[in-house]
């Protein structure tokens, strides 16, 4: 019996940025292939650091398609909240083309919703409440297209994890080793109980020791604030747009409205696709 061929896509998440080995980044979809079956998945890893749904949409779906894989793992969208030009309608469209195809080959779907960033970087609650609101959307979205699509979805947007600094890797961003490990092992735990990983659960114990302190905070000061920089940079401006729209609302107590409109948002988004009214631009 051959194993299996798995594809991941996304952005840094998956790439495996947090848990280094060997001067490389590893990360949970390189743990997860390991354990699918008695014998390691036939693995290719097309994630990209800072890919937003455009960048899986136009450029790994179709090196993904080429491999005519078994299994796929589609987990992107933060990146896309940070951006200047978020559109939750663009958003929707794009996973719901990711997610046609990968299952329209007879691939299995994996997908997840993400805690928001916002939260994550420990920002005041004016910057983080839009960032909140905005992953919030995509989850949403993320939720109802791994249901329509039959995908093993993974609910990790909440929970102790989310909270437990031992997962996190200095950024806040990413998980460190455990982190990944524990996403892993229960995405593992997904596909056992549908009888597709039939190989060991991943060890949710790291192979190496935490990085100590100093390290982490060299590697922030070196490449990790620079990295959130860099994706920050075109949101910056109307971040503080947002965050002053969000004050002025809560002290008139009709911060609901901004929640009311984004529920507003995501639901359009989502009867478009039911409808066929798929935006050309969002391709």
């Amino acid at each position: 019996m051959r194993s299996p061929r798995f594809v991941a896509l996304g952005d840094s998440l998956t790439e495996g940025v947090g848990d280094r080995v060997g001067g490389r980044w590893r990360g949970w979809a390189e743990l997860l292939a390991e354990s699918l079956a008695p014998e390691p998945a036939r693995f290719t890893n097309l994630a990209v650091s800072g890919a937003q749904t455009r960048d899986v949409c136009e450029e790994q779906l179709p090196a993904a398609l080429e491999l005519r894989p078994d299994l796929v793992s589609v987990v992107v969208g933060v990146n896309d909240t940070l951006r200047r030009a978020f559109d939750i309608h663009a958003v929707a469209t794009r996973l719901d083309r990711v997610y046609a195809s990968c299952t329209g080959q007879g691939a299995v779907l994996l997908t997840a919703c993400l805690p928001d960033p916002g939260t994550m970087l420990g920002l005041p609650g004016a910057l983080a409440r839009p960032l909140a609101r905005r992953q919030r959307a995509v989850n949403t979205v993320v939720h109802a297209l791994s249901d329509r699509y039959g995908a093993a979805h993974l609910h990790a947007s909440e929970g102790g994890w989310t909270t437990d600094r031992a997962m996190w890797s200095a950024d806040r961003l990413h998980p460190g080793e455990r982190g990944h490990r524990q996403l892993a092992l229960r995405f593992h735990a997904l596909l056992a109980a549908r009888g597709i990983a039939t190989g060991p659960a991943p060890s949710p114990e790291p192979d190496a020791p935490a990085p100590t302190r100093a390290a982490s905070l060299w590697w922030l000061a070196t490449a990790g604030t620079g990295w959130v920089a860099r994706r920050c940079t075109d949101l910056l401006p109307q971040l503080l747009s947002l965050a002053a729209d969000e004050m002025r609302h809560r002290a008139r107590g009709t911060s609901v409205r901004l929640d009311l409109r984004a529920g507003a948002a995501v639901s359009a988004a989502l009867a478009a696709l039911s409808s066929g009214d798929r935006r050309p631009d969002a391709a």
